[in-house]
């Protein structure tokens, strides 16, 4: 099967053919250029996706990834980036190994055929050439034979004419002998360019017709051939990366099977546990008998008299309420079941049992006291681990100075040992600094742990809540929150008493105590929602009572009338004292 021999006559299709095969071999190449570039923006895609949703540094996503739900999530949106990398060697190699080859090939294959093609042409044109020479002496040759016809017809009329001089028929007979050897040498000159003319149409069309057809067939099945590798080389590209992508699903199983529902149920307890005890059960109060009450343990009443104890805090106004139980009794108004003031303390909010520590746009306390009693175990920990981190890392960096200037004085032309003084000097006060730091935040660890006795109560004045008050030895709103200024939580103390403290909020329900009297009035310069117990609303410009001043922790006690009364940010308000004030007096 030869072209040469086939396709002999076909030289027109053969030179379509061909350049529609260099045309389906350039639209393989756009076509794999296309896949490349997909594969590129589906790489691209892929990262910017993993990318979006990695936890952010330094923000809250970071500790949702302590869940193994949240690891496993992490280690899929790893692995998918690893995915996208292998469709990126896949666009790479596709690249390197089809698209730039191919193109180098395509170039090589259109001067190859140019060549081929060129030569056929060449061929052709010669025989055609030799055909136009072979008819030129054909016709020659016919002109001269029928020139000696028409000589040797004429010479014969002369010879018979009997009128004709004799000189006209030797005249008439020399013309016909040399329109017949006129007509011999072309049918010589004819016979010869027949010849070579047949010569060279065997050569053409059994010789060079056939080889350039030959190198044609070869090249046009080369061409197929460096398809069919490409196409394999395409499967190949996919291929190679398929282990690599199995092993990142495998990974993406593998962290998915690791998730652990109960570690992470665990993990919830220790991220919300209060470490508070549930309250006890409320005993049955018998209001039959006339105003007697039966003293329990597990009863959130008391005495009267303990009840007021708990509520003069340094022995100051008798009246004082805690901040977060609201009292706006008047002696007119009907004095509320016992069940609603049980409801209210059902359904407070825990998390802030003094108000007192709120301040106005304050930060954390720097022992934490502001969180329950777990969580703050938790971060003092956290806390005290730092710091012995930083402590080690500081001695590391004293020892290496400490050996540095050990080389100094043995070899002095390598430096002066003075110059490491003030640095060694530096990182010795950094130390103890930090050493100081430590066991200060150790304390607090081992009074929430319950290994150091509470605080005594010059640290209570300390702490600047309540100052040049002395706090009876019983609980209240300032033991609760000894351990820090702002009043949080410390340990189960808190709980005791708020228990004690709306006890005796009950107790007071039945008491006939008169209102607290005004001390001076206040003017208030912004607006204040009072959305927290304990707090109450005023309007800019809006005139009140003040009942009992700041103690120093940035909160005014005020009234609007008889029933109703709470506290206010001293900021918010203009103080006029009716005695104790010279005149009018600003907290700012």
């Amino acid at each position: 099967m030869s072209w040469g021999t086939e396709l002999w006559d076909q030289f027109d299709n053969l030179e379509k053919h061909t350049q529609w095969g260099i045309d389906i071999l350039e639209k393989y190449i756009k076509f794999v250029k296309e896949r490349t570039e997909i594969e590129l923006s589906y790489a691209k895609q892929l990262r910017n996706l993993s990318k979006k949703y990695q936890p952010k540094k330094n923000s809250k996503e970071e500790e949702e990834y302590r869940y193994t739900a949240c690891k496993a999530f992490l280690s899929t949106l790893n692995e998918m980036n690893d995915y996208a990398g292998q469709h990126e060697v896949i666009s790479e190699n596709m690249t390197s190994q089809i698209t730039v080859e191919l193109a180098r090939y395509v170039q090589e294959l259109k001067q190859e055929r140019k060549s081929h093609f060129h030569d056929g042409r060449k061929a052709q044109q010669h025989i055609e050439t030799c055909w136009k020479q072979l008819e030129s002496s054909k016709r020659r040759f016919e002109r001269d034979c029928k020139e000696a016809d028409r000589a040797q017809q004429y010479f014969e009329k002369m010879d018979a004419d009997i009128n004709v001089t004799k000189a006209d028929v030797e005249k008439a007979r020399q013309q016909a002998q040399i329109r017949h050897q006129m007509a011999e040498d072309s049918k010589a000159d004819y016979s010869s360019i027949l010849q070579k003319f047949n010569h060279e149409q065997r050569e053409y069309y059994y010789s060079h017709i056939p080889t350039i057809f030959q190198k044609i067939q070869e090249m046009e099945e080369r061409r197929i051939v460096r398809m069919g590798e490409s196409m394999k080389t395409y499967a190949e590209a996919d291929r190679q990366v398929v282990p690599i992508i199995g092993k990142c699903l495998d990974g993406i199983v593998k962290a998915a099977e690791s998730i652990d529902q109960k570690n992470d149920s665990q993990l919830v307890i220790e991220a919300y546990k209060s470490g508070f005890e549930p309250p006890g059960d409320i005993e049955f109060e018998d209001y039959t008998q006339p105003m007697k009450r039966t003293i329990s343990e597990n009863s959130l009443s008391n005495s009267r008299g303990e009840g007021k104890a708990e509520l003069k805090f340094g022995g100051k106004s008798k009246g004082k309420l805690w901040p977060f139980i609201k009292k706006n009794k008047s002696p007119k108004q009907q004095k509320e079941p016992l069940s609603h003031r049980f409801n209210e303390f059902m359904t407070s909010k825990p998390k802030i049992h003094c108000f007192r520590s709120l301040k106005r746009g304050g930060a954390a306390p720097e022992d934490f006291s502001n969180l329950p009693p777990e969580q703050r175990r938790k971060k003092l920990q956290q806390k005290v681990d730092e710091l012995n981190k930083d402590i080690q890392k500081e001695m590391d960096q004293r020892d290496a100075i400490t050996k540095m200037k050990d080389v100094y004085l043995k070899n002095p032309q390598m430096g002066d040992p003075a110059s490491l003084d003030h640095k060694l000097t530096e990182v010795s006060q950094n130390i103890e600094k930090l050493r100081l730091e430590a066991q200060k935040f150790e304390a607090w660890l081992a009074e929430v742990e319950g290994r150091l006795p509470a605080r005594s109560e010059q640290a209570r004045r300390q702490s600047g809540m309540y100052d040049g008050q002395t706090a009876p030895p019983v609980n209240n709103c300032a033991q609760d929150r000894e351990s820090s200024p702002d009043g949080s939580y410390t340990e189960e103390q808190s709980q005791e008493s708020e228990v004690k403290v709306l006890a005796t909020d009950f107790d007071d329900e039945f008491d006939d105590e008169e209102p607290l009297p005004a001390i001076g009035t206040c003017k208030a310069l912004y607006t204040f929602d009072g959305q927290n117990e304990g707090t109450i609303s005023v309007v800019e410009g809006e005139t009140l009572y003040v009942i009992e001043e700041d103690k120093g922790d940035g909160w005014t006690r005020i009234r609007r009338s008889e029933d109703e009364e709470g506290y206010v940010p001293t900021s918010y308000v203009e103080v006029y004292l009716d005695k104790n004030a010279k005149g009018a007096k600003t907290y700012i």
